[in-house]
């Protein structure tokens, strides 16, 4: 998992850098507006609902932003949002994979098109490389908390791995048991740093710092469309050679 721990670490520090916060909004409302037109407006009832209103309070959004989302997603005034995977390679033969929520599918094919193809990549076929990765809870958490105390509660509830990071610990557990999890953390006084569900890939490639930075470019240029929600890739590159390019 080392490769994937690293670039979460980096990918935080860079959103810390870097997100708007309008647009941040604009993305978890969506995410809200859907969850709760496909699943219903009860969030105890419609996990993916409350993990759109955990993401939204995580990222100090209004509580009556997240009421007149939850609200236009059950009413008949909500627009009709499709979701989308568009897969494809990067410089250095790297996996991507772009999750997306659109009302225009030929506006968003041609956005996410163009982004991957200026900075060096292609996309692929339907299958191309999804096959590889796959949806998993992932928490962070400040060295003050004790591994073996973490280890003990996530065992109870789906933990899949448990690195140490440096400066923290990552915990990795099945989709399934992501909620579960994080309440049971929180139930014990241990408040994750971050928490999110992403996709995590089954291997990864190493890239030269050239492409790595010509990554960094194509995810930045993809994740600050609105049509796209998360963008995955399969990159490793040396640590100290990220950090440098993160500045």
């Amino acid at each position: 998992m080392a490769g994937h721990n690293k670039w979460s670490k980096v990918k935080h520090k860079k959103g810390i850098a870097d997100a708007k916060k309008s647009k941040i909004w604009t993305k978890i409302i969506r995410e809200i507006t859907q969850a709760a037109r496909l699943g219903g407006g009860d969030a105890n009832a419609n996990p993916r609902l409350r993990k759109g209103i955990d993401d939204a309070r995580a990222a100090n959004m209004p509580k009556e932003n997240i009421t007149r989302a939850i609200d236009k997603g059950l009413g008949n005034e909500s627009e009709n949002l499709e979701e989308l995977i568009y897969e494809g390679y990067g410089p250095g033969g790297v996996a991507i994979v772009v999750e997306c929520m659109t009302n225009n599918r030929n506006r968003t094919l041609s956005e996410v098109r163009t982004a991957i193809q200026k900075r060096g990549g292609n996309l692929g076929a339907s299958g191309s490389v999804l096959f590889g990765f796959h949806k998993k809870g992932f928490f962070t958490f400040e060295k003050q908390n004790k591994e073996e105390r973490l280890l003990e509660i996530g065992l109870e509830h789906g933990l899949n791995d448990i690195s140490d990071e440096g400066e923290s610990y990552s915990v990795i557990c099945d989709q399934e048991y992501y909620l579960s999890l994080k309440e049971a953390f929180i139930r014990a006084s241990l408040e994750p740093k971050s928490s999110e569900i992403i996709m995590i890939p089954d291997s990864y490639v190493k890239v030269s710092k050239d492409n790595a930075q010509r990554l960094l470019s194509m995810i930045e240029a993809l994740e600050d469309l609105d049509d796209v929600q998360n963008v995955y890739s399969n990159m490793d590159v040396d640590e100290l050679e990220l950090e440098e390019l993160m500045g």
